[in-house]
């Protein structure tokens, strides 16, 4: 069965997309830390990150990166945290949160944004993603 990001990918279900290449994608997580948390996948299902192939692991870094660089000029943040956990969804994922401080990244911790703020975000965010 596929993993409910890969039905994102294939648009199965609907989501807030920031950024998409051939191997990689990029949306809003529905439930952030903070305004622009963003989840970068391969579009490949792989259950756990360090099962890609290095190749693989280092493209999807370079996409994530590309991502990073496009919410740190267009979100209100010192840095952009990368986080890594991979237990909730069997699908490899890094979290890409803009914060002001290392105290934001609590994954208990969400802020409500309208549908209408995410989608704004998220095309604010997409527009500066350079690929």
């Amino acid at each position: 069965m596929a993993s409910i990001f890969s039905k994102i990918v294939a648009g199965e279900i609907p989501c807030y997309k920031v950024a998409e290449d051939d191997a990689h994608f990029a949306f809003l997580d529905i439930r952030p830390m903070a305004p622009g948390h963003t989840l970068v996948i391969p579009k490949r299902e792989v259950d756990y990150l360090f099962d890609l192939s290095d190749e693989e692991y280092l493209a999807l870094e370079l996409f994530a990166k590309r991502v990073a660089e496009a919410l740190k000029a267009t979100m209100p943040c010192k840095r952009v945290a990368e986080a890594v956990l991979g237990m909730e969804v069997p699908h490899a994922h890094i979290h890409l949160v803009p914060i002001d401080s290392e105290a934001q990244v609590d994954f208990r911790k969400h802020v409500e944004l309208a549908p209408e703020r995410m989608a704004e975000i998220a095309a604010t965010v997409s527009k500066a993603v350079k690929l």
